[in-house]
């Protein structure tokens, strides 16, 4: 699949949910209204668009919600699509998960064909991990990223940044992350839906983040990449890898290769625009996958150039209305 821009796409983000059990600060409400079940295509019809994707050149899966593991009996997903691992038409299934419930299916995970993962954890801090996810508990995920690790998962930690909350706590977030054999991403911060609060107060640009660990730390630029959108470093001292993801100071729309469906079936061609195409509506017309095919080939026709972020005191409304759990990132 070829983009208007020229740019092939092969990575498709999947949200199988728009629920999670965290309510992280810079991510949703408090007080969330969620989908009703009934809206959400079942994971028989999430199996068969995926299928479809990976039929027409997608090479990397990544299931995201919400939080993707609490969707009930979502490992039967990864077992569907673990099919596609073994008979070579996809390079790569994998989520991003915040780790409450990786104790638990770390191994159903593997057994199904996952190898690596993606874990949101912001601060090392129990009392500041209350207050960011304000739901959730700081040792339940680290018992989780140990049980990741134990069944055989490469585990990378996500950091959003977020001024004067945990832009203190990057040098230990390093130490963390590279102690234990695992990549660190930063991520800025996004303009996505009504937080009950003021974005400025949360945004850190990454390239002030950057150079203030360049007077602590050696880094070097690396050409490694997951096939997201991040950028790394190599740390001398640690051996590891950092990467930053800048949709704000420095956007990565020239290399995009990322579609995302979201748990209703709509298809997001771009994370920061409001245009969608409805692959629910041929899913459920045909038994076979001819207007699916066409509806998807329609769509990323339309792919925009770009996203329109910005964050500063004269844009108090959001660049996008649906929260990020809504898209799945």
């Amino acid at each position: 699949m070829i983009d208007p821009f020229g740019r092939h796409v092969s990575y498709l983000r999947v949200s199988v949910t728009d629920r999670c059990d965290f309510r992280c600060v810079y991510c949703m409400s408090e007080h969330m209204t969620f989908l009703p079940k009934k809206d959400l295509l079942t994971l028989e019809e999430l199996d068969r668009v995926c299928s479809a994707f990976v039929r027409k050149g997608v090479r990397k899966l990544r299931i995201t919600g919400g939080e993707p593991l609490v969707r009930k009996n979502v490992i039967w997903l990864f077992k569907a699509l673990g099919r596609h691992l073994e008979d070579g038409t996809l390079d790569e299934l994998t989520l991003t998960t915040n780790g409450s419930l990786l104790h638990r299916l770390s191994g159903d995970l593997y057994a199904c064909g996952v190898r690596r993962i993606n874990v949101s954890l912001d601060t090392l801090s129990p009392t500041k991990f209350k207050a960011i996810t304000r739901w959730g508990d700081l040792d339940t995920v680290i018992n989780g990223i140990t049980a990741a690790e134990r069944a055989g998962l490469k585990v990378k930690i996500n950091a959003v940044a977020l001024k004067g909350v945990n832009d203190d706590e990057v040098d230990d977030l390093i130490r963390f992350a590279h102690g234990r054999g695992a990549d660190l991403t930063l991520i800025e911060t996004m303009p996505m839906g009504d937080i009950e609060g003021d974005r400025t107060d949360q945004y850190v640009p990454l390239s002030q983040v950057r150079a203030d660990l360049l007077e602590r730390w050696t880094l070097k630029d690396i050409p490694y990449s997951t096939g997201g959108p991040a950028r790394y470093v190599e740390i001398a001292e640690t051996g590891g890898r950092l990467g930053f993801i800048t949709p704000m100071t420095h956007n990565f729309c020239e290399s995009c290769n990322r579609v995302r469906l979201t748990c209703t079936g709509t298809l997001f061609m771009c994370l920061g625009q409001d245009d969608a195409a409805d692959l629910r509506g041929p899913l459920r017309a045909s038994a076979d996958d001819q207007q699916l095919e066409s509806a998807i080939d329609e769509a990323i026709g339309r792919k925009p150039k770009g996203h329109d972020f910005i964050i500063d005191r004269g844009s108090q409304s959001p660049a996008v209305a649906r929260h990020m759990s809504v898209t799945g990132g």
